[in-house]
């Protein structure tokens, strides 16, 4: 992989929340992206191909892989849990990825926590929690109900919220209680026990921190979502509308490999 172009970024103060609830609202979204990468003259329009690689996930040493480990461009993509530009996205651009890049095989994506706080870190940790194949309903179903959620902390009695400073395991274990991201993952399938025992590992949470702030510090990773395409760093990236001409661009014919 290429040397990442550090970028000078400032560090994020506060990031506005967005939500659209509506399930139809977020299928459109995702369809106007997907058509938008197929606009010509993109070297992966009619490419026959009909593969399944979007379901594909392994762990990294910092995230999770999605997708073709062997695909011609490889997307890393920088996420913080309570970032409201993280859940647009979630909603506006995965999906196009999923269909248009991911499935056949184009592209692969690495999805890494950044750690801005606390309540960061209880939620990538329940991300965590479960084997690799359900990882993208994990990562998609905290991000698309963040609002609900993140709504919760915002409004938790002083007392409460001054406890989960610590980010300890007891502070872990009350905070995903106090929001109901217990519940969120339970519906899911994962057991109470697992639940627990996931958020109780001091282990996992400080890997979680030293991950993050190494990329914070050395790659310039202070604003979120960030990304990088093929090993460099995308300066004045960090939402769908930015990324997508990028993405097109990579894969007109004459940059494309395939």
């Amino acid at each position: 992989m290429r040397s990442f172009k550090r970028a000078g970024l400032i560090a994020v103060s506060a990031i506005g929340l967005t939500f659209a609830g509506a399930v139809t609202a977020q299928e459109r979204n995702q369809v106007e992206a997907e058509n938008q990468l197929k606009d010509p003259p993109s070297a992966f329009v009619n490419s026959g191909r009909r593969a399944a690689w979007h379901a594909e996930v392994v762990r990294t040493e910092h995230g999770f892989k999605i997708g073709n480990p062997e695909a011609e461009a490889s997307l890393i993509e920088w996420i913080s849990y309570t970032c409201g530009s993280c859940a647009a996205f979630a909603r506006e651009g995965e999906g196009a990825l999923d269909l248009a890049l991911l499935a056949p095989g184009h592209m692969n994506v690495e999805v890494r926590p950044i750690i801005r706080n606390m309540v960061d870190l209880t939620v990538s940790m329940l991300v965590q929690c479960g084997g690799t194949e359900d990882f993208k309903n994990r990562h998609r179903m905290y991000l698309l109900q963040q609002k609900t959620w993140l709504e919760k902390a915002r409004t938790a009695p002083r007392l409460q919220t001054s406890t989960w400073g610590s980010g300890n395991r007891s502070a872990r274990i009350s905070m995903a209680a106090a929001l109901d991201l217990d519940d969120m993952l339970a519906e899911r399938g994962v057991s109470r026990m697992d639940i627990t025992t996931c958020l109780s590992d001091d282990a996992a949470a400080q890997k979680l921190l030293q991950e993050s702030a190494a990329d914070r510090k050395e790659l310039g990773i202070n604003l979120t979502p960030s990304f990088a395409l093929d090993g460099e760093l995308l300066d004045q990236v960090h939402a769908w509308g930015t990324l997508y001409p990028v993405i097109a661009e990579r894969f007109k014919p004459n940059n494309s490999s395939r």
